[in-house]
C-alpha cells in the first residue's frame, strides 16, 4: 500500500509513520500545499497512493481545501472508481468540521487526535487496506 502521511507536526507525523512502518510505503508531507503536489506526482506516474491521512488544520492549506483538490485531481484523471482512502485526522471534536470533511470534501473516513494505534488498524482494515 502506498500512504501519504499530511501532517505539520513533526512528532505527530513521525508517530503516524511509525505506525504505518510495514504496511505502507510512506511519504510525508507538511502542509496541504506539499501534499497535493506528491498526489498530484504520485498520479502522473500512475502511483497513486490507496491511503492519505490528512490533518485538518495545516498553515498553507488546511486539509479540507487539499481534501477538495485531490478529489477533483481523481476526477480529472478518471480515478473517481479507485480514488484514495483519505482519512481526515482532527484534534477538533466540532462536528461541523467532521461533517464537512465527509460531506462536501467526500472523506472516506476520520479519527480523532491522539490517533490510537488499535484505532488506525481498525479503519485500515474496514477498507480492507490491511488485514488483521
Amino acid at each position: 500500500m502506498k500512504c501519504l502521511i499530511v501532517e505539520d507536526v513533526e512528532f505527530v507525523r513521525e508517530m503516524m509513520v511509525f505506525y504505518l512502518t510495514g504496511y505502507a510505503e510512506i511519504d510525508t508531507a507538511a502542509d496541504g500545499v506539499e501534499a497535493l503536489e506528491l498526489f498530484s506526482q504520485a498520479i502522473k506516474e500512475n502511483k497513486p497512493y490507496q491511503l492519505v491521512c490528512l490533518d485538518i488544520q495545516m498553515p498553507n492549506m488546511d486539509g479540507q481545501e487539499a481534501l477538495k483538490r485531490m478529489r477533483r485531481i481523481e476526477q480529472e484523471t478518471a480515478l473517481p472508481d479507485n480514488k484514495a482512502v483519505i482519512i481526515m485526522t482532527t484534534a477538533s471534536t466540532d462536528t461541523k468540521d467532521i461533517e464537512k470533511a465527509i460531506w462536501e470534501g467526500d472523506s472516506t473516513d476520520y479519527l480523532v487526535k491522539p490517533v490510537k494505534p488499535e484505532d488506525l488498524m481498525a479503519v485500515l482494515k474496514k477498507y480492507r487496506l490491511i488485514e488483521l
